[in-house]
């Protein structure tokens, strides 16, 4: 279990310093964008992202 923790983290990682590393005039433009977002609007599209984690998550673990 604790591997498998690991390597979802490791792989987390991976991917959230992706777009800084390809693109970091892109990387900044969207974080500037977001400062501009309300409490709500950031909340909503942390959960739609939770939310399809947890589909791609079922499907890939059945």
């Amino acid at each position: 279990m604790w591997n498998d923790l690991l390597s979802a983290l490791a792989l987390m990682l991976v991917l959230e310093g992706l777009l800084p590393f390809l693109s970091p005039k892109g990387f900044r433009e969207k974080m500037l964008a977001m400062l501009n977002m309300s409490d709500s609007q950031i909340r909503f599209a942390s959960l739609t992202a939770m939310l399809a984690g947890v589909v791609l998550l079922y499907f890939v673990k059945n």
